[in-house]
């Protein structure tokens, strides 16, 4: 039975014992009252009334009883909640208790942890002031070390120098006797004087070529991705070499505009071409700071040429001799090569960048034109400038030897194209024109094989012509979307070829 069935319960005997209670002391005051009623007549009115009033009070305590039977309920309820409430709150002090012992656990746990952390880490503090010393000391050492090098270094590059003086001087007396062997040989190439120079022909020279001026475009052929800078034509040949931006050499046949073969193995932009004198070799001048050497029949990569620190912009073979070949590059440094080894045997360094070069016909002398707008000549046996004159008011972008060794042309980023005397480097002519505008600082200029045409690519993407024979305007060719970087003339005199920014190639006639 529950605690509310018992209450109730309690509740109904109290009430039954009161009435009882109450039947019984009517019952037993009931003979009293009928005793005394008849001798108390007069006072029943009175005892009537109290007899009332007491009923009326009986009531009233009845009610209060209720009341305080509701009240009891009530309370009993209430004290069940609380009770109920009680055991819950007992049973969450029991898991919070539990919660505690666990926490203090782990507490111990974490202090123990904390106490092995600290010990590592004050182990790992000494051991890291210990790597501090001896840092210090390896960096005390090291600027020893460095001082040492260094100082090791300036003698290193002191003897490097005496010996690039006492090679230079081996080189130019090898050559000299080179030079005096080749004269006294039977084999040697016929010379013949002309206007007071001395020139060496080659095989199937042809004289007196006749250069025509051409008036349309025979091929337009879009050769490289990314732009063409170099072309160049073959000796005596009507094959085209061109250079681009997508780090190929390609031979053209200019007759047909067809593909011959493709050189690769180059690993940055070709940035300048040269081609040996008896066709065998082409060299390629590369933003990758080397020079590659392919063999023209096979397509081979015989040699990569290293020592620059900065790319190659320039480079030239020898008009003479199949070994010799010069290089210019953006580290302020021209170097002369010796193509049977594949080294360099001179190194000249100089104060302002070299954009151009080109070999006189001597084989020993060769041309460069630099940032401060100088042409400068050297002597490639001992790396010396034997004159220089100041060719452009900006940059010189190219320098082209005429074909008798006679002429040099230069053109500059001041838009001016001048024709110089090789002899005296006096101004032999001068060409411009309004619309005519240089389009880069590696921009190359021609002049025909019979030295009386100029021909110079324009930023709008014409080709400016100009004849010495006549002082009348130029002849303006177009056929390039883009800035034209590269002209070149055949030495057969017969077929120009131009090259443009965006890569594509036209042959003119």
């Amino acid at each position: 039975m529950s605690s509310d069935e018992i209450g109730r319960a309690a509740i109904k005997r109290a009430i039954r014992a009161l009435r009882k209670r109450h039947l019984l002391e009517e019952g037993a005051h009931a003979p009293a009252i009928n005793a005394l009623s008849k001798p108390l007549v007069a006072q029943s009115l009175e005892w009537k009334e109290k007899a009332e009033n007491l009923e009326l009070e009986l009531q009233q305590c009845n009610k209060a009883h209720r009341r305080l039977s509701d009240q009891l309920v009530e309370e009993i309820a209430e004290c069940r909640k609380l009770k109920a409430l009680n055991q819950e709150k007992e049973e969450l002090l029991a898991n919070l208790q539990e919660e505690i012992s666990q926490a203090r656990e782990e507490n111990l746990q974490f202090k123990q942890d904390l106490e092995e952390k600290t010990k590592a880490l004050d182990l790992l503090i000494s051991e890291n002031q210990s790597l501090k010393v001896q840092l210090e000391e390896t960096r005390s050492k090291l600027k020893i070390t460095e001082t040492d090098n260094k100082e090791l270094i300036d003698r290193w590059m002191l003897e490097k120098m005496n010996s690039a003086e006492r090679l230079n001087e081996v080189n130019a007396m090898y050559e000299d006797m080179m030079q005096q062997l080749r004269v006294s040989s039977i084999e040697q190439l016929a010379r013949q004087q002309v206007d007071g120079v001395v020139r060496q022909r080659e095989a199937g020279y042809v004289d007196h070529v006749e250069s025509t001026i051409p008036s349309s475009c025979k091929h337009s052929i879009h050769a490289h991705e990314g732009g063409c800078g170099s072309i160049l034509f073959q000796h005596n040949l009507d094959k085209l070499v061109s250079g681009g931006q997508d780090r190929t050499v390609k031979i053209w046949d200019t007759k047909s505009g067809t593909l011959i073969s493709t050189l690769h193995g180059c690993l940055g932009s070709v940035l300048d071409l040269a081609i040996t004198h008896d066709n065998r070799s082409i060299i390629a001048a590369s933003s990758s700071n080397n020079l590659y050497v392919w063999e023209t029949t096979s397509g081979r990569v015989r040699h990569t040429l290293t020592g620059h620190t900065d790319k190659v912009c320039a480079v030239d073979a020898c008009k003479v001799s199949s070994r010799n070949v010069v290089s210019a590059a953006y580290d302020r440094t021209m170097k002369v090569w010796d193509l049977m080894k594949g080294y360099c045997t001179n190194t000249i360094m100089f104060q302002s960048n070299c954009n151009a070069l080109s070999y006189s016909l001597d084989g020993l002398t060769f041309c460069s034109g630099h940032m401060d707008g100088n042409l400068r000549i050297w002597d490639s046996r001992i790396g010396k400038s034997v004159s220089e004159v100041a060719a452009h008011s900006q940059a010189v972008t190219s320098i082209c030897v005429s074909r008798t060794g006679n002429l040099v042309l230069t053109s500059g980023r001041d838009n001016m194209h001048n024709l110089f005397d090789l002899r005296t480097l006096e101004v032999c002519g001068t060409f411009r024109a309004n619309g005519n505008r240089v389009a880069s600082n590696w921009s190359r200029s021609c002049i025909s094989a019979d030295e009386n045409c100029i021909a110079a690519g324009s930023a709008d993407g014409s080709i400016y012509l100009w004849s010495r024979l006549n002082n009348n305007m130029p002849n303006v060719l177009e056929g390039h979307s883009s800035p034209v970087l590269s002209c070149t003339w055949s030495g057969l005199g017969n077929a120009l070829a131009s090259a443009d920014k965006n890569g594509n190639l036209c042959i003119w006639c």
